[in-house]
């Protein structure tokens, strides 16, 4: 037994020695008595020669597949394996994208000439003509007449009977390719070196030398000897390398051009460490300190630099640039001129300052920077007025320590009150209200159990959203400046000091005012400015339309959407937590409004109270957003108090639009009837203007959109109240409430009065700039009714009609000029109007579409054409996604995203292209989960999360998309919620590259990583971003 198994070991032994090619002698010690191998693979030239050694063996190759003495016909032999077929079958085609064909698409077609008669310029090779002598013979030949007479002469065998078209020599026809590529390019590169070198100072040339250096990179050398074309690494260093070499060249000729040094800059990015870059980023500063649209560039440059950021390195920089720029605009800083627009653009740096501080987390300094300011334009006292602005500053700081209220303070005075009365003496001290009541703090922890990073947003939310206005010692409670809790609740002066600026140009005056109401959520009608409107854009808010969908008429687009208001820095998971402010801050705007009615009077104070009451109705359309009744109720009633206060005030009493917000306020609480009664006093107390009136007819105008709203269809259209209140609008004669129905003789004579009434508009030459805004208002105004009343009274077709008939004599410049201003008349005096009639356009479309059956072509055509122009219009985006929602077919739509952001800087086409694509990913993921049995989806999910993910790095490479936080926000949202936890925090440390101050960008992480609270908190701290609860005081409340 035993010896059998020992038998079977060595078996198994052999066996695995002979699975192997080789075999070592040492492995095989156990048995040598007869080891042998077996060779699997038998040479037959061992039995065929006497010898084993290589070289006594005959070598031959075969040449083709027959055989010596063998009979072809009956016999043939079949090769295995030959060798031929062998290397036919590893040769493949080659695709287009590999090295060789690549090489041969980059070069240019070869444009092939005859050379013989180089006077013709054609530039193809004509075949000639031949007259044959006799057409009969040609039929056997040419029997349908279809070839030419030279190759009928051919097919018959005849030769060319003209001896002057003599065959082109081929030699001359085909020109090496190389060689005529080269000598194209050579020409342009010498066209290039003679413009720059006859006109050095043409700076548009060296930068089209510049950037046809790509193109000369792109095809074969044309420095390459003719015999050997030189094969070259096309490394992107050597095009950075020669880029640089010529802008230097052009700054040695142009040394005080900035866009020269700019563009070196930029180049110098690709390959400079960010120490260097800085120093040489100061060196151009400290050349041209006076140009306002290079310190933008510096400070955004200096922003984004992750490794060198700190924010109170910025913050300080942002001052530094402001006194520099002030002392240029008094005339202190003698060495360099003031340029023009440059007021202007100190507002604009100075309000991108404040946003910086709100997207850090220190908004108390940015609510401070504002006061500051506002106090130091609107307060001056006269005696400080000629002083240079760094002596008024000086003035300013006593004023600023001295504890006394600022503005949206109780008691505020401003500053020039606190110098009279220093002056006289100081201040009589004033008894403390009593009627304050403690606001109880909010139990800061609700529920213990819940994960530590989970309580810790939740902490930090609701102080961000409590604590934005700056800490003061209150007096009345003896508390001094030791009493603060948290030292950077207080704003020192030495923060705002150096940012504060002198405005004197009254629009920019208010700019700052209204700048200052959005910065606190207040929706006002004028813009941000545009340099820095996408760094501060980081709110996801830009797609919501729950009414627009709803009511698409008389939806509200306030212009600020995509900016978080102070007191808000919401994840993108949790969405806006509360709507408004807490009471403090609330108080805070009520406070600044009532300052502000103090400085102005007159149209600009009837302006404030419209902004005022837009806040509430915009409170009142969150909540109805948010399908919270029983805050609706509420906050409606505190807006329908603030609505009869302000409409109390004599100034207000007469005043059309409040009386309209007023209505509108209540129409959206759903108390329909009341609101019908304030919009039917209003126009009986507004007299006769009729068309002729702004107010007039944008009052009516809502008030038809609105009842229109409540139709179920457009039957028995013409005689309801819509149709009444624009008829009455037209007589311009005292309005008298509905009754039932509407004349149709009525109907008749409106119609002829809006058609008049129009084209005078349309016909009158433009005045000034002031009357040109309200004649703007009031042609939208007036072709919104006119429109709407033939929508009613004839039909959609006709009301389309009139908004194409406007747009076209608005966008065709006139021919006639105008005696008095020699202007044109045309989009250059109507641009506002011409985006508001589209939008008023495309709303009515809409609604057709939802209330009747109507093809969706007309509505996308409007919609693209108006897109086309005005590529940055949030409202018209919304309605073309709303719309392509219900398409299968994502062609269209993806083409026409594709052209527009080609076309355009904005951002707003790539923001809404990949919403448009995540809506259509919703989708499909819906249908695909949908639990009925077996369903086959309608569209496949083909790649959509790629396009997605390609449409994200294509918009952050773009120039205003790299440093727009929201952007990086939606594209960290999305690649968390697949899934992908890796590749999203390798994302998010990529948004700190470009976006390191953006705190939303720190909370929405500590979201999606949770366990890494500790490192972003760290982070955080480290680049000086306000962290309000650090994890030593979570422990210490987590204990308690």
């Amino acid at each position: 037994h035993n010896r059998e198994s020992n038998f079977w070991n060595l078996d198994k032994k052999t066996s695995n020695l002979t699975s192997n090619r080789f075999v070592w002698l040492d492995d095989i010690q156990a048995f040598t008595a007869e080891t042998f191998r077996i060779d699997k693979k038998p040479d037959p030239a061992n039995w065929a020669y006497k010898s084993l050694y290589r070289g006594d063996i005959a070598r031959y190759k075969r040449r083709g597949d027959s055989c010596l003495g063998i009979d072809a016909k009956k016999q043939c032999i079949t090769w295995d394996s030959s060798a031929s077929k062998r290397k036919q079958l590893q040769r493949r085609p080659e695709r287009y994208f590999t090295k060789n064909n690549v090489k041969m698409l980059n070069t240019d077609g070869i444009p092939v000439c005859n050379k013989s008669s180089p006077s013709d310029p054609t530039a193809f090779i004509p075949v000639f003509q031949m007259e044959t002598d006799d057409p009969s013979d040609t039929t056997d030949v040419n029997p349908l007449g279809i070839y030419d007479p030279s190759t009928t002469v051919w097919l018959q065998g005849k030769g060319c009977k003209s001896t002057d078209h003599e065959p082109v020599n081929t030699q001359q026809t085909i020109q090496e390719p190389g060689i005529n590529i080269n000598s194209i390019l050579m020409t342009k590169v010498e066209e290039h070196n003679k413009k720059v070198r006859e006109n050095p100072r043409d700076i548009n040339a060296w930068m089209e030398f510049v950037s046809f250096q790509d193109e000369l990179m792109r095809g074969p050398s044309p420095y390459a000897s003719k015999g050997e074309q030189e094969v070259r690494r096309k490394s992107l260093k050597l095009i950075l390398e020669k880029k640089l070499a010529i802008l230097e060249r052009a700054i040695e000729s142009n040394p005080s051009n900035v866009d020269l040094k700019l563009a070196r800059l930029k180049l110098c990015t690709e390959f400079w460490e960010p120490p260097a870059l800085i120093k040489e980023w100061q060196k151009l500063i400290f050349l041209h300190p006076n140009n306002p649209e290079l310190w933008k560039k510096y400070l955004l440059f200096c922003q984004s630099q992750f490794t060198t950021f700190s924010v109170s390195k910025i913050n300080s920089l942002y001052g530094k640039c402001l006194t520099t720029l002030a002392a240029v605009q008094d005339g202190t800083m003698v060495s360099h001129p003031l340029l023009p627009g440059t007021e202007e653009a100190m507002l604009a740096i100075f309000i991108q300052q404040c946003h910086f501080l709100r997207q850090a987390g220190h908004s108390e300094k940015a609510v401070s920077l504002f006061q500051a300011l506002i106090d130091f334009t609107f307060f001056k006292p006269d005696s400080v007025k000629d002083l240079p602005t760094r002596g008024q500053v000086e003035f300013f700081e006593p004023f600023w320590d001295s504890g006394e209220p600022r503005i949206g303070e109780k008691g505020a005075r401003g500053w020039k009150a606190w110098m009279h009365q220093q002056e006289k003496g100081g201040w009589i001290a004033l008894k403390p209200d009593d009627d304050d009541e403690e606001i109880d703090e909010d139990q800061e922890i609700k529920d213990k159990s819940l994960p530590k990073w989970h309580i810790w947003l939740d902490i930090e939310y609701s102080r961000e959203a409590r604590h934005w206005l700056p800490w003061r010692p209150d007096k009345t409670k003896k508390e001094t400046e030791e009493d603060c809790e948290d030292p950077e609740r207080q704003v020192l002066f030495d923060d705002l000091g150096p940012s504060l600026i002198q405005l004197s140009n009254p629009d920019l005056q208010r700019q700052l005012l209204y700048s200052f109401l959005q910065f606190l959520g207040v929706p006002c009608t004028s813009k941000l400015f545009p340099s820095n409107l996408y760094i501060a854009m980081d709110e996801n808010n830009i797609f919501e339309s729950v009414l627009s969908d709803e009511k698409p008429l008389t939806s509200v687009s306030f212009p600020l959407s995509g900016f978080n208001s102070i007191g808000h820095m919401d994840t993108m998971l949790r969405g806006r937590h509360h709507i408004g402010h807490y009471k403090e801050g609330e108080e805070f705007i009520q406070n600044v409004f009532h300052v502000l009615f103090l400085l102005f009077s007159g149209k600009e104070k009837s302006n404030l109270s419209i902004c005022w009451l837009q806040y509430e109705i915009s409170k009142v359309v969150q909540c109805l957003q948010a399908k919270n009744k029983k805050k609706l109720k509420a906050q409606g009633r505190k807006s329908k108090k603030l609505a009869k206060n302000l409409l109390k005030e004599p100034d207000n009493r007469n005043h059309l639009s409040l009386w309209k917000l007023y209505a509108y306020l209540e129409w959206l609480l759903g108390n329909i009837d009341d609101a019908r009664k304030v919009f039917d006093t209003a126009l009986c107390t507004a007299g006769t203007g009729g068309c002729k009136s702004p107010q007039l007819c944008s009052l009516s105008l809502l008030y038809a959109q609105l009842e229109v709203e409540l139709l179920e269809s457009t039957e028995g259209a013409v005689i309801s109240r819509a149709v009444h209140i624009l008829t009455k609008l037209a007589e311009s004669g005292p309005y008298v409430p509905y009754s039932g129905q509407v004349l149709s003789v009525n109907v008749l004579k409106a119609r002829k009065t809006y058609e008049h009434a129009l084209q005078d508009y349309l016909s009158k030459p433009s005045v000034s700039d002031q009357d040109q805004v309200s004649d703007a208002n009031q042609l939208v105004n007036l072709v919104g009714c006119y429109a709407l009343f033939q929508y009613l009274t004839v039909g959609i077709d006709a009301a389309v009609l009139i908004y194409a008939q406007t747009s076209e004599k608005l966008e065709a410049p006139g021919p006639q000029k105008c005696e008095n201003t020699g202007e044109n008349f045309g989009i250059q005096n109507f641009p506002t109007a011409l985006e508001a009639i589209t939008l008023l356009h495309t709303n009515l479309l809409r609604f057709h579409m939802k209330i009747s059956v109507y093809p969706l072509n007309p509505l996308r055509e409007a919609l693209t054409e108006a897109l086309k122009r005005y590529p940055s219009n949030q409202s018209l985006w919304r309605s073309y996604i709303h719309i392509q929602r219900k398409s299968h077919s994502a062609s269209k739509a993806r083409r026409f995203f594709d052209g527009v952001t080609r076309s355009t800087n904005s951002l707003e086409p790539w923001l809404f292209a990949i919403q448009a694509e995540q809506l259509r990913k919703k989708l499909t993921e819906n249908v695909q989960r949908a639990d009925i049995g077996e369903i086959h989806s309608t569209i496949p999910e083909t790649g959509l999360t790629n396009r997605i993910v390609a449409l994200f790095e294509h918009a952050v490479q773009s120039e205003n998309g790299t440093h727009c936080p929201l952007l990086w926000r939606m594209y960290l949202n999305f690649l968390a919620s697949l899934g992908k936890k890796e590749k999203s925090k390798g994302l998010f440390y990529k948004a700190l590259q470009n976006c390191p101050w953006a705190k939303v960008l720190y909370m929405d992480a500590v979201e999606y990583f949770p366990d890494d609270l500790q490192e972003t908190l760290d982070l955080m701290t480290e680049k000086e971003l306000r962290v309000r609860v650090p994890m030593e005081e979570l422990d210490l409340l987590l204990e308690v």
